[in-house]
């Protein structure tokens, strides 16, 4: 890293906890176990025909490094849906908070309480922590290899639409400058960004510049216009043509092509790199043709089999991209997190090779 570069900040950690209102939660049949592994809607049948009520601590934790995201989701579970007779106060619950750090094993979340009162909502937890924890570390780590370069969320399409609300947040604790749709936003009241696509390219005849120059006319001055400029294979000419037609209205253009694809700007080049898709050449050529042009103020968005790793090589070999926009990679990848029963009624009950795990890092959710 240069002494220049600005240091990395820290995800962004909320002061508040998000309000339980906003998850939107299916309260009555999260309650009734309609979400829940069977399993757990069992044992809390059991423990009531039987009349016991034990008092327990369910101690949560995953097994990698990770970042977290998903605590305020599971707090909100808890709080709004345990079984009928039972109210919030009965619980002492001790979270992490979204944008943490963990290590492998480590407490993120602990309950202490009747365990007839939270058994059906094992499934609901975990499945949040284990989704959002997903997204904020698989973010993280691409918003590291990037840095100070941003990193733009746009794995909507690759999933499906109701994971998008919790998507997003965990995108932007992680560190994602913007989202690609205002469901991913909402959490924290801001709405989603985005590029002329190349549907409205096709729509427009499949004239690049006419769609971008319609786009710019209809949209309010404070939207960049960034151009998506590998609809005719030709990301250099096209590139070129848009600049000249928008002049300072361009923000920027996004480079796309297809892992499948050589641009033609490229064909020339061959011979000792990969000329598939969005590679360092490519971005190259068009940052040097802009600038011969006088164009240097419009900026090169990358987009298209993005990952960390990918990042990582395209800053180590000081390629001219200005921003990244990843998608599909950054639903991928497992962060499964356990439940276990550790106390029960203050005493060691753990299974074979679990036990308590006190963490003095959780803070007491009121």
């Amino acid at each position: 890293m240069s002494q220049s570069m600005p240091p990395l900040p820290a995800p962004i950690r909320h002061p508040e906890r998000l309000d339980p209102a906003i998850f939107d939660l299916p309260v009555e049949r999260m309650r009734a176990g309609y979400y829940s592994d069977k399993y757990f809607v069992r044992a809390r049948e059991v423990l009531q025909a039987d009349g016991r009520d034990p008092v327990v601590t369910m101690q949560v934790f995953q097994k990698k490094r990770a970042w977290v995201a998903g605590t305020d989701e599971a707090v909100a579970i808890l709080r709004r849906c345990l079984s009928p007779g039972y109210v919030w106060s009965d619980l002492e619950v001790k979270a992490l908070r979204d944008g943490d750090r963990v290590d492998p094993w480590e407490t993120v979340l602990e309950v202490t309480g009747p365990y007839a009162a939270f058994a059906h909502l094992e499934t609901l937890y975990l499945g949040a922590l284990a989704r959002r924890t997903a997204i904020a570390t698989r973010t993280r780590e691409v918003v590291e290899a990037a840095w100070p370069k941003r990193i733009m969320f746009f794995p909507a399409r690759h999933d499906h639409w109701r994971v998008q609300t919790g998507d997003g947040w965990a995108a932007h604790v992680a560190g994602a400058i913007g989202v690609s749709t205002d469901a991913q936003a909402s959490w924290w009241g801001s709405e989603g960004i985005g590029t002329v696509p190349h549907a409205l390219i096709s729509a427009y005849g499949g004239d690049t510049v006419a769609a971008t120059r319609a786009f710019a006319r209809h949209m309010d001055d404070d939207v960049n216009v960034v151009s998506l400029v590998d609809f005719d294979n030709e990301s250099v000419e096209t590139s070129l043509a848009v600049a000249r037609a928008l002049g300072a209205r361009l923000y920027g253009v996004r480079l796309d092509t297809s892992g499948h694809m050589v641009d033609r700007a490229v064909f020339r080049e061959m011979g000792d790199f990969d000329p598939r898709g969005v590679n360092p050449r490519l971005v190259r050529l068009v940052r040097d043709a802009l600038d011969r042009e006088g164009f240097s103020q419009v900026k090169i968005v990358c987009s298209g089999g993005f990952d960390a790793p990918k990042i990582r090589r395209f800053e180590a070999l000081g390629v001219p991209v200005d921003s990244y926009g990843v998608g599909s990679s950054l639903v991928r990848g497992d962060f499964d997190y356990t439940a276990d029963v550790v106390l029960v009624d203050g005493e060691p009950a753990a299974k074979e090779g679990r036990w308590h795990r006190p963490n003095p890092r959780l803070e007491v959710v009121d």
